[in-house]
């Protein structure tokens, strides 16, 4: 297969993943651009030879759960706002008037609004109501989606990574103030091998204040 080929066949495959879903395809490319933009900030935290080896055993891990966070919540609170605009409009309870008189006048309008009715599936739409209703859906969908990914990134993913953050600093501490008492006095060359990820954790928790990446 040729390049212009296999270019036409990724282009024809997005097209028929997302050309009747819109808010779909800004849901997967918000989580893509999520996924790149914490794999930058790992990789440059890896590649910065100002930040000591010990520091960055601390800084990996720590990025690595905070990206967790963010990419988790993005997608799953925008998803959510996403699947109950379709589901409303599927079911025919958000829908244009001349798509309803449509479902009306085929005799759909006790099943308009009901969680198991379908237009999608139990409805053959054509011409105008078909157009309408596509784009009704679209354009939902590309307003849900965007409701939920500003909730999500302005208000519920800093307040997951600000509780996930205060309780790993309160562990941490924690285990400044009452370490176990094998690290204290490691007697066995497992416990001091421990001792020593310890010791190297610790310094790196306490000097972070202090790091500029």
């Amino acid at each position: 297969m040729s390049k212009a080929k296999a270019v036409t066949s990724v282009l024809d495959s997005l097209y028929k993943a997302y050309h009747k879903d819109a808010g779909k395809m800004l849901i997967h490319t918000g989580t893509i651009g999520w996924v790149l933009s914490s794999a930058a900030q790992i990789a440059g935290i890896m590649m910065n030879d100002k930040i000591p080896k010990e520091q960055k055993m601390f800084l990996i891990p720590q990025e690595f759960m905070d990206a967790c966070v963010n990419i988790l919540s993005f997608y799953f609170v925008t998803r959510s706002f996403t699947s109950v605009a379709n589901k409303l409009t599927k079911t025919g309870r958000w829908i244009p008037s001349n798509v309803k008189n449509h479902l009306i006048k085929n005799g759909f309008k006790d099943r308009i609004g009901k969680f198991d009715f379908n237009i999608f599936k139990d409805v053959k739409l054509t011409g105008s109501p078909k157009r309408s209703f596509e784009l009704f859906y679209n354009g939902l969908g590309v307003v849900a989606t965007t409701i939920g990914s500003v909730i999500s990134c302005n208000f519920i993913t800093p307040v997951l990574r600000n509780l996930y953050a205060s309780h790993r600093q309160k562990t941490t501490l924690a285990s400044i103030n009452n370490p176990n008492p094998s690290l204290q006095n490691p007697q066995t060359p497992r416990d001091k091998a421990r001792a020593a990820i310890h010791h190297t954790y610790m310094q790196a928790f306490m000097n972070r204040g202090n790091l500029k990446i």
